[in-house]
């Protein structure tokens, strides 16, 4: 058989959001735990695309692209709690810090890091914020002057009513959902001239791309013009139908678990050194 190299290009933010729900928690709550994840799949992939079954699989892979972005290190006062918090030695920036160290040591593995922009102050959901400007045209109906000159504040039972529902709807904001206005910079950017470098410099037969949105469609294209097969790994999430016309293809490098029997193949997997034999892919 013709050895085939292929690029496996992974949108880490997307795959960090989608594995919780592939992976038993032992898997995806460190940092080491999702690197084996990581490994497991490119394995796997690595193993369907070139039929080879065999321990040296990265000799076939060009490389193992992982994105994300590196995490924002400001600090903020947040409004509800008043207290200071340094983003920076959050959890998450903790956890993505320890992830990047680990697949800097990783054979053929080579991260692409954007960065993290703070856009606006801190808000909370939008939703909730429609609910509270619904409440507007209440409050404009209050006497507050008169209250301030000595007079008594009568509510109609209407006016109790709605006050208890504006309390029902601040009662909603949470320190833990409202958030600082924080946007992931320069990772589609870097997908799609990855995308096109290796297609245009022929460093690969095959880029398997492991996301979930349609960003990549415009390089997609082009690596398929040129020659290129391009697979799409979408981690079991359902994608629109018109995007098939714009790759060669779509499979899993993880099973989806249905089973604990299908969670222990996945440990078992790992404990072998063997990638686990995935099912083929359907809809959520």
């Amino acid at each position: 058989m013709t050895s085939r190299r292929v690029a496996i290009l992974i949108d880490g933010g997307f795959f960090l959001k989608r594995l919780p729900k592939l992976v038993p928690s032992n898997f995806c709550d460190s940092a080491e735990g999702v690197a084996r994840c990581i490994r497991i799949m490119c394995r796997s992939h690595v193993r369907q695309l070139t039929g080879a079954d065999k321990e040296r699989w990265q000799d076939d892979v060009y490389r193992i692209f992982f994105y994300d972005a590196v995490p924002y290190a400001g600090s903020a006062h947040h409004p509800l709690e008043n207290r200071p918090i340094d983003f920076g030695k959050s959890a998450t920036a903790v956890f993505r810090r320890e992830l990047f160290d680990i697949l800097r040591r990783q054979r053929k593995v080579a991260l692409r890091l954007g960065k993290v922009n703070r856009e606006s102050d801190w808000a909370p959901p939008g939703d909730k914020v429609r609910k509270l400007l619904g409440t507007k045209s209440w409050l404009e109906g209050l006497d507050l002057d008169a209250v301030q000159q000595g007079a008594s504040l009568t509510l109609t039972p209407e006016q109790l009513a709605e006050a208890r529902r504006l309390k029902a709807r601040w009662d909603e904001i949470t320190p833990a959902n409202v958030r600082l206005g924080l946007r992931q910079k320069g990772v589609d950017m870097r997908i799609g001239l990855d995308i096109a470098s290796i297609t245009l410099k022929r460093q690969a037969d095959i880029i398997l791309l492991v996301a979930g949105d349609s960003d990549f469609v415009p390089a997609a294209k082009l690596a398929r013009r040129e020659g290129v097969e391009f697979i799409l790994d979408p981690l079991w999430q359902a994608i629109n139908a018109d995007l098939f016309e714009h790759i060669d293809g779509l499979q899993s490098g993880l099973r989806k678990p249905k089973s604990k029997a299908a969670v222990a193949a996945i440990e078992a997997a790992d404990a072998a050194n063997l990638p686990p034999e995935p099912n083929e892919p359907e809809d959520d």
